[in-house]
């Protein structure tokens, strides 16, 4: 029988459709053949876009020999440059497009995946979104960074090179809002951080967990959106990405790498998203938040029904998709 389950932070339910029943064989993806021609973001072709604002590596700025860049969006969403000038026009209100937009170049090997980022290049993109989650937080302007990433067409990406981008905010995203909103009301009921105790229980229970370390826990959450989502979440209670240590940022690399090999063995060529989760800019250290990251591979269609009911209907429960993803050998 189909089960609906309730996420415990943002309340939304869930509807796990095991009749359906998906095992990873019954995704079928078909690798997207590599378009060739010019592509602005390797090396040697620094000029077509704009000054980076980060590099890791050696050489002059702006030129080949870096290994990671950050570079502002040639087409950005917000643009930098001016006021927020809010303001209201009868019951609606706006402001002006203000934020930051920008593009992290995770390797200057054009043919390179991330889940096939060796771990130096990898802690390198995780110590690139700190860095500019401290530097874009210095901004009175801005409220909250995004720090996301899709691969593959379905999910969203544009340019075959690995990359991942940011979005800087004037204003907190209603996903965070939510998030934040949900974990306060579970910490005023029950004194204790509800991201805390998912990391608890699910270490007990130990059907839905991917990997672990000392640090950290790959779990497929109790309520996921889409087959194999993933949540990545510190084992001691951080509410800001930027609090880790450089021992911290090792063990996220080496669980990040291992989840990620483990999709892409389970289902070879998935396309994915994954989103960073943390506090907003500048804010005191939260009881109630974790900071997290979620992985969303691009397995179903979001159709009518969803986009009508807010419910989501995932064919795979999570315990299965744990099962398969820990029974990979790499």
């Amino acid at each position: 029988m189909p089960e609906l389950r309730k996420d415990p932070v943002l309340g939304r339910w869930i509807i796990i459709a095991q009749e359906r029943g998906k095992r990873p064989t019954d995704f079928i993806i078909e690798k997207s053949e590599s378009k060739g021609g010019f592509c602005p973001l390797c090396p040697g072709n620094e000029k077509t876009t704009p000054a980076e604002v980060l590099r890791y590596g050696g050489g002059a700025p702006n030129t080949p020999g870096w290994d990671l860049r950050v570079v502002p969006n040639k087409y950005p969403a917000l643009v930098i440059e001016g006021e927020l000038d809010k303001e209201g026009e009868g019951l609606y209100d706006k402001m002006n497009g203000i934020g930051a937009h920008e593009v992290i170049i995770e390797t200057p090997n054009h043919n390179e995946t991330f889940i096939s980022l060796e771990p130096e290049r990898m802690i390198n993109v995780f110590l690139a979104y700190r860095d500019r989650l401290v530097d874009l937080g210095k901004d009175p302007r801005f409220q909250y960074v995004m720090i996301f990433k899709n691969y593959g067409r379905a999910a969203g990406a544009s340019l075959e090179h690995s990359h991942s981008q940011l979005v800087a905010l004037p204003i907190q995203p209603r996903m965070i809002v939510s998030e934040l909103a949900g974990s306060l009301s579970y910490f005023r009921y029950k004194e204790r951080c509800v991201f805390c105790d998912i990391v608890r229980q699910e270490i007990n229970q130990d059907v839905r967990v991917v990997c672990r370390n000392d640090y950290f826990l790959s779990i497929t959450p109790y309520a996921p959106r889409s087959p194999f989502e993933m949540w990545i979440l510190p084992r001691s209670h951080s509410s800001s990405y930027i609090e880790q240590d450089d021992e911290s940022f090792r063990a996220l690399t080496a669980i990040f790498s291992e989840s990620m090999l483990r999709l892409e063995k389970c289902i070879p060529n998935v396309p994915y998203n994954f989103v960073l989760h943390t506090s907003p800019l500048r804010s005191a250290p939260l009881e109630h938040y974790h900071w997290h990251f979620e992985i969303m591979p691009k397995l179903t269609q979001i159709a009518g029904f969803e986009w009508g009911s807010g419910f989501y209907i995932n064919p795979t429960p999570p315990e299965d998709a744990a099962r398969y993803l820990r029974e990979q050998d790499i």
